[in-house]
């Protein structure tokens, strides 16, 4: 029997529009009772369920105790998971009570009964019955914290249920809501939330994660998976940049919107038939153009200025130079802090969420060829456009490089995407050797492409406005240049090597 199934969309945002949330007109009609809610989450001392992707809790509401099991942690926006729920007497699990879950066998492997609390939830709530197109949504909005050993942080939470329906109405009421309120795709649960906290992980920048997909996935399964990967990553990172603003966390969000359209391009033959791909990522290119500017002068203030100003310490243009960098990157950071701050931003993603649970690529027929055929054609395809690509690499100019590193760069990122359709040791070990040979191409194409990059960050100082500050850092940004090219051949043969090696590895798809 299949176990029953919770779907829901998780959005968040402030305090303040949380309450003006509440008073949303297509909530008001269906408002419900204010409730304290107390949830404890509970695990075995060496998170054995955590593990399994399992998550304990019992919940306190009046006199009243729940106790549910989940089994998934969800992707981006829309958590759909299995989910078991039984009242109990008290705030402790009751063991006989998940005879019918997965949590028995998860403890017997473990080889411990033994459940402790990990951290605790605390949230006003108020839920109203929402019927909205030929659905019926429970529409849940809270507001609280989580409290663990290691910390507290805030929780403002709206959450759509489906109750009775399509997914699609849960994002035409969120869509409809965030017209007035500013809403943001939620991409971790209370529980991911709390374990952050135990790890020390609260506000951390994200890298990619592996992709899992089973090796029985459709190409469309596949898309969606990576999709909402590269989205979840977005998220956590945009979350960090809004509060603290560091470069790495701008970095992975340029990362894991170019993962985006590079999933985009690989499977182009699954989307091509739906006209709202190409749309999609084309005004996702437009809307993030000030990113690129703002990590370019991130990578040049805090790589290539310091090793400048290293090889020289008595040139005092250079400082002019940083001073005029500096500025200018205060401004391109306050366009990407208004880009994701914008109503476009948040209206974007949620479009984009909704287009990949909903499209109506889901039902064209390439979505249904086996993911492992369709991994396999398209790895042949990019290795073999790196290869053409790439030959006699040092003889390239600028832009036939950049080719082959925009190629490669497509190359590794569907590589980790489809690794675990190639389960096995001896697939993993062939998988690693590949992705090693690949990234030394990339390392040393990214280096020739920083100095490209840093030659069009001071060609814009090669006008100065008369000031002898600005003349200075003028002449400096020309000996930045001169000095910086004097690596590009060294870097070429690096890179031709690197292409000669990567030919030689034996795939690890065939």
């Amino acid at each position: 029997m299949s176990a029953p199934r919770e779907v829901e969309l998780k959005l968040e945002c402030g305090g303040p529009d949380l309450a003006a949330l509440a008073a949303h007109p297509l909530l008001q009609d269906a408002e419900g009772a204010r409730d304290l809610i107390t949830t404890t989450y509970f695990d075995t001392p060496d998170e054995a369920l955590r593990e399994a992707g399992l998550t304990l809790r019992v919940r306190r509401r009046d006199d009243r105790f729940v106790q549910t099991v989940k089994k998934g942690e969800g992707g981006a926006g829309l958590f759909d998971r299995a989910e078991w729920e039984m009242p109990v007497e008290g705030e402790r699990p009751e063991p006989a009570l998940l005879a019918d879950t997965p949590v028995p066998a998860v403890l017997d492997e473990a080889g411990t009964s033994d459940l402790v609390p990990r951290f605790t939830t605390v949230v006003m709530r108020s839920e109203r019955a929402v019927a909205y197109g030929a659905s019926r949504i429970l529409a849940t909005l809270d507001e609280g914290r989580v409290e663990s050993p290691a910390g507290d942080t805030t929780l403002c939470e709206l959450e759509l249920e489906l109750a009775e329906g399509a997914p699609g109405d849960l994002f035409a009421l969120a869509q409809a809501l965030a017209e007035t309120v500013p809403l943001r795709i939620g991409v971790r649960a209370k529980s991911a939330r709390g374990f952050a906290l135990l790890d020390g992980k609260g506000l951390k920048v994200s890298k990619a994660e592996p992709v899992p997909m089973p090796e029985d996935a459709s190409a469309g399964d596949a898309f969606r998976l990576i999709a909402l990967a590269c989205l979840r990553q977005l998220r956590l990172n945009e979350e960090v940049f809004l509060a603290q603003r560091p470069p790495e966390a701008l970095h992975q969000i340029r990362v894991s919107i170019r993962r985006l359209r590079s999933a985009f391009s690989l499977f182009k033959p699954v989307l091509a038939d739906d006209p709202r791909a190409a749309a999609l990522s084309e005004e996702i290119r437009r809307v993030t153009e000030p990113f690129g500017p703002a990590r370019n002068l991130d990578v040049f203030l805090a790589t290539t200025l310091p090793a400048e100003m290293e090889r020289r310490p008595d040139e005092p243009g250079l400082a002019a130079l940083r001073e005029r960098l500096e500025a200018e990157h205060a401004r391109v950071y306050a366009r990407v802090f208004a880009v994701l701050e914008a109503p476009e931003w948040r209206v974007l993603l949620l479009d984009l969420l909704a287009w990949i649970e909903t499209g109506a690529w889901r039902a064209l027929p390439a979505a249904r060829e086996p993911a492992q055929d369709f991994a396999g054609e398209t790895l042949d395809r990019f290795r073999r456009r790196v290869k053409k690509r790439g030959r006699h690499l040092d003889h390239l100019d600028p832009e036939e490089r950049h080719r082959v590193r925009i190629a490669a760069k497509k190359l590794r990122y569907g590589a980790e995407f489809f690794a675990a359709l190639y389960p096995g040791k001896k697939a993993a070990k062939r998988h690693k050797t590949f992705v090693s040979a690949l990234s030394d191409l990339q390392d040393h194409l990214g280096a020739l492409n920083d100095l490209a990059t840093a030659h069009h960050v001071m060609a814009s100082l090669a006008e100065p406005d008369g000031t002898a500050a600005d003349g200075q850092a003028a002449f400096a940004a020309g000996l930045t240049a001169a000095d910086n090219e004097a690596h590009a051949e060294e870097l070429l043969a690096k890179a031709a090597e690197a292409h000669d090696d990567l030919v030689d590895v034996k795939p690890f798809w065939r």
